[in-house]
Parts: C-alpha cells; structure tokens; sequence
C-alpha cells in the first residue's frame, strides 16, 4: 500500500460517468468525493469569501478564474477527512490547475494519480441528448435507459419533463470541444509521468467500478479485500 497521501483524479469527458465512478468508489473506500460543481455550489449558497467573489465574476457574464478555483479546491483539501486523499472530480481543468494542484500536494508528499474514462463521442451524445429533466421536482430521466412511465410527465409528481440547454446536441457538441482543447495537455501530462490510467468507461456504471476497483488493487492501491 501506498504510505503517501493518494489523491486520484478523474477525467473525461460531461457524459462519461466521473461523477458517479467517484461517488461509488467513496462509498466503497470511503475517501471524500471532491466535485469542484458541488464546491461552486456550497460557496454560493453559503455566500462565502470565494462564493461572493465566484458570484462577482459570473454576474458579469465572464468565467470564474482558475484561482478562485484553485483557492475553493485548497480549502477543501485543508479539511481533515482529506489528510489521507481524496477523489477529484471537475479538478484540475487544465495546466494552470494541473500546477497549482502539484503544489498543494508537495509539501504533503501527496502522489496524484488520472484515472481517465475513455467513451466515444457517440455515446456521449446518446447520454447526454436523451436526458429530461423534471421542471417540478428536478428528476432526471433518460429516453433510452430510464424512461417515464408517460412520455414527457414525471412518475413522481406528474410535472413536464424538458430537455435542458446543457443537454441539447449543439451545447453537447461545444462542451465536448472545450473538454479536449483544456483536457488533452492533462492526459499528456498525466501519461508522461507515469500516473495515467486509461479505462473503457462504456460498461455499466457497476462494470466500469468493478474493473477499476481490479487495477486499484493490482497497483496496491487498495487492498484486493476492499476491491
């Protein structure tokens, strides 16, 4: 097993299962799941120092810079549930954060490693062009693999289901392309440091787990008891 703090990062594209890959494997293992999505959010609703700044920027219609980012992603880390690693799930984005992220880890002998989800564009347009989203009560659905009982009405409180704008194939399509033109310098850096994985991210989201949960062990990562 790996003495140093182990933090691993996931990559890949909206659509390839980051977020739910991260979430299974904190309830398997129990290291804290770290979204930078779920850190935006928690600062503007809790209208922190870093919130409010984020909020400045976003009310003027312009990106938020790395560094708020970078500060909200060092906060977190900070926290005691973290001190042995982490799963980090939206960070970092690309080298700038890549850098600053390096840092954060030396002076806590912290090894990074990118565990990066490899699914056809195809199939990310599939996933993400057949959600529908409850306007009452925000559940999702999916036309292919999690159809309402009624096309267009939600099981639960019978409200309009609607396709949101992040889901619609245009969005898709330009989502994808900033994934790879900030993504694709990580995966070099990654690979060149030999701290790159590379998984089919097409399976079942169980699937996918099982096999990553097989090289996190066969790495001695994780103990092949816990896989």
């Amino acid at each position: 097993m790996n003495p140093a703090p182990l933090f691993l990062i996931f990559l890949g594209p909206p659509g390839s299962g980051k977020g739910t890959q991260a979430r299974l494997l904190h309830d398997r293992l129990g290291w804290p799941h770290i979204s930078t999505g779920d850190l935006f959010r928690y600062h503007l609703r809790q209208k922190t120092p870093l919130g409010l700044l984020a909020q400045g920027y976003m009310d003027k219609g312009e990106l938020v810079p790395d560094a708020v980012t970078i500060d909200m992603v060092a906060e977190r880390l900070a926290q005691p549930d973290a001190a042995c690693g982490a799963l980090l799930d939206g960070f970092p984005r690309n080298l700038a954060q890549v850098v600053a992220f390096e840092a954060m880890l030396a002076p806590r002998q912290g090894v990074s490693l990118a565990l990066h989800l490899l699914v056809p564009d195809e199939e990310i347009m599939r996933r993400l062009t057949g959600r529908r989203t409850c306007r009452q009560c925000g559940a999702v659905y999916h036309l292919e693999f999690n159809p309402p009982l009624r096309p267009g009405i939600c099981d639960s409180d019978g409200g309009e289901l609607y396709q949101r704008d992040d889901d619609k194939p245009e969005t898709v399509q330009k989502r994808l392309y900033v994934y790879y033109k900030q993504t694709a310098p990580l995966i070099g850096y990654y690979f060149a440091k030999g701290a790159l994985i590379e998984l089919d991210g097409t399976g079942t989201p169980e699937a996918v787990q099982a096999e990553l949960l097989h090289i996190l062990a066969e790495r001695r990562l994780v103990s092949t008891a816990r896989a």
